[in-house]
C-alpha cells in the first residue's frame, strides 16, 4: 500500500503523505511513493495545480534518521549519493510548471521543511511549525534548506535559524514571509487557492509562475525579456480582446 495518497479533481491534484503513525517521515518507501506521485502529476498534460499536505498531526517529520545515517561504514561519497535520492523525491516539486500549495497543518521538520519550501505557496495551520533542526544534532542542513531559507528570510535571519536549529510557528512564518497565510483549516484554504488557479487560463498561470522564478534568479533583463514575449502572446487571447472591447 502506497504511503502517498493522490487525487485528481478536474486538474487540481491533491497529494497527501499518508503515514501518520510515523509522522509522515521520509523513509525509503515514502520517498519512492512521493517521487512516483509527483511523476504522475508531471506527466498529466491537464494538471492545473497541486496541493501537498500530510495526514495526522504532522506535515512531515523529516528523514528517517536511523535509515539514512545509522549505517556508519559507508564512505562520505556514498552517503552523499544516498542523500540525493531523498532530495530528488521532494525537489521534483520545483520542476512542476503548475502552482503548488503546501497545507502545513503540523510540524514540518528538516527534510519535511524542505518539502514545504519546495512548494510555491505555504498555508500554515495554528499548530504548524517550520523547523530547521539540523544543527541541533550536529548535522549540516541539506536538501536545499540553506537556499530556501535565504530566499524567503534573507541571509541574516536564515543564518540565525540554521545555527540555532530554530523553528518558526505558523504565525511567525507568516510574519517572516515563509508562509502566505495562517488558517484554522489550512487544507481547505490551500484547496481554495489551487481551485481558483486551476480554473484560470493554464498558459497564463504557467507563464506567470515562470516569470516569478526568473525574477528570483535570472535578473531584471531576463525577466523583462520573458515578460515581453508572454505578454504579447497573452494579448492575442479572447480575454484580453474582450477587455479591450469594453474601452471602445
Amino acid at each position: 500500500m502506497s504511503k502517498v495518497e493522490l487525487e485528481n479533481k478536474d486538474g487540481r491534484w491533491s497529494l497527501t503523505l499518508a503515514a501518520p503513525d510515523r509522522r509522515n517521515c521520509l523513509d525509503a518507501r515514502m520517498c519512492q511513493d512521493l517521487a512516483d506521485a509527483l511523476a504522475t502529476v508531471a506527466a498529466d498534460a491537464d494538471a492545473r495545480a497541486l496541493v501537498v499536505t500530510g495526514a495526522g498531526k504532522a506535515f512531515c517529520a523529516g528523514a528517517d534518521l536511523p535509515a539514512v545515517f545509522g549505517e556508519t561504514g559507508r564512505e562520505v561519497a556514498q552517503i552523499r549519493r544516498d542523500l540525493h535520492t531523498i532530495y530528488n523525491s521532494f525537489l521534483r516539486l520545483r520542476g512542476l510548471a503548475i502552482p503548488t500549495v503546501a497545507a502545513v497543518q503540523g510540524a514540518a521538520v528538516g527534510a519535511g521543511l524542505n518539502l514545504a519550501l519546495a512548494c510555491d505557496v505555504r498555508i500554515a495551520g495554528p499548530r504548524a511549525s517550520f523547523a530547521a533542526t539540523f544543527s541541533r544534532i550536529g548535522l549540516h542542513p541539506g536538501g536545499g534548506c540553506t537556499w530556501f531559507l535565504v530566499d524567503v528570510l534573507g541571509s541574516q535571519r536564515a543564518l540565525a535559524v540554521l545555527l540555532d536549529g530554530g523553528a518558526l510557528s505558523g504565525e511567525a512564518a507568516v510574519r517572516a514571509g515563509l508562509a502566505l497565510e495562517l488558517a484554522d483549516d489550512p487544507v481547505a484554504v490551500a484547496i481554495a487557492y489551487a481551485d481558483r488557479w486551476a480554473a484560470a487560463d493554464p498558459v497564463l498561470v504557467r507563464d506567470i509562475k515562470k516569470a516569478v522564478g526568473l525574477a528570483r534568479t535570472g535578473g531584471f533583463e531576463a525577466t523583462l525579456e520573458f515578460e515581453s514575449w508572454a505578454q504579447a502572446s497573452s494579448a492575442t487571447g479572447p480575454a484580453v480582446q474582450a477587455a479591450v472591447a469594453k474601452f471602445r
